[in-house]
């Protein structure tokens, strides 16, 4: 029965969230529940983050840091799931709205499809300040291929660690799975870097955050697989050749699979060295295509993600009936 709660939350949760997303009212009046992880994260790193402290002192006040982060996290998603479930439908929808603002459908598409805008509206400029939104690197460094490429790489990983990963942590946990992947995967944005302040402390975060996201990345992999199938002009067979050719040899254990599977369907070549400030980082390229991406192999690129995330929708709403049937 909890199972088929948990599945039940996250159909409702996806279809909220495409269709309404997350208002920027309300994010202007009360913020959003990421930023309220974002928070406790910087509190946590302020008091036990010491610099005078030994490198294995740090490492061990990461793990401290990690686990009240989770404590405090998981406990307000468990009372709140206990508060709503015995409501009935009214409760479960609530639930399921409270659960969408961990997912980030609808807000990926209008980041990524911004980059597309800049470009043909504004050039190369203009597509420089729509993906210094999204990417990390130095935008300054890209050429307009090098643009629509960091576009389509940030939607492939996005996709994963935005949108699958909770979704696959709420169907099997609840609210509170949603949210301890959530908080983990922010203290990994946040803190999990190799800079000599977070290097030892970030070491639990980014390591569990590799560890939590090892399914949604193959599930997402697969998810635009079959959406490549699905689609005239992409090609399933190359993407499922990519992801097992090239997806391991991504220095990330995770963000290879969607990106491998990504460009081997849209015949592009993804990844690769790219400029991280004024560092170069080696990177092996994802895909044999050409790596001459344009603004249209963005828009082909979310046309994929919109066929991938309504087949998420799909398997989400199947488990949920499955679900109930068996728990009747």
């Amino acid at each position: 029965m909890i199972l088929s709660c948990s599945l039940i939350t996250l159909s409702l949760a996806l279809a909220a969230e495409a269709a309404f997303g997350y208002p920027s009212r309300l994010y202007t009046w009360i913020g959003h529940p990421v930023t309220w992880i974002g928070r406790l994260i910087k509190e946590l790193d302020r008091g036990l983050n010491r610099e005078r402290w030994s490198f294995g002192r740090r490492r061990a006040a990461g793990v401290l840091a990690l686990l009240l982060l989770l404590g405090i996290t998981g406990s307000v998603a468990w009372m709140l799931q206990g508060a709503l479930l015995p409501v009935g439908p009214a409760g479960l929808a609530i639930l399921a709205v409270l659960a969408g603002t961990l997912i980030a459908q609808r807000s990926l598409h209008e980041h990524v499809a911004a980059v597309s805008q800049g470009l043909r509206e504004s050039g190369l400029d203009g597509g420089r300040r729509a993906v210094s939104m999204i990417v990390g690197r130095n935008p300054q460094s890209l050429d307009e291929a090098g643009v629509a490429r960091a576009a389509i790489e940030s939607l492939a990983e996005n996709f994963s660690d935005g949108i699958v990963a909770p979704a696959f942590w709420l169907g099997l946990g609840g609210l509170p799975g949603a949210a301890l992947y959530k908080a983990t995967n922010t203290a990994d944005s946040m803190i999990g870097h190799r800079t000599p302040r977070h290097e030892a402390f970030g070491w639990a975060a980014a390591r569990f955050d590799d560890l939590v996201n090892l399914p949604a990345s193959r599930l997402t992999a697969l998810l635009v697989i079959v959406a490549a199938a699905l689609h005239r002009g992409a090609s399933a067979r190359n993407a499922w050749r990519a992801v097992r050719r090239d997806a391991r040899q991504h220095r990330s254990p995770n963000a290879g699979w969607p990106e491998a599977a990504m460009a081997g369907a849209l015949g592009l070549r993804l990844a690769g060295p790219r400029v991280y400030g004024n560092v170069l980082v080696e990177d092996r390229w994802m895909g044999d295509g050409r790596a001459e991406a344009r603004a249209h192999d963005i828009e082909r690129a979310l046309a994929l993600y919109r066929t991938a995330c309504a087949l998420l929708f799909g398997l989400a709403t199947g488990s949920a009936l499955v679900a109930w049937l068996i728990a009747r």
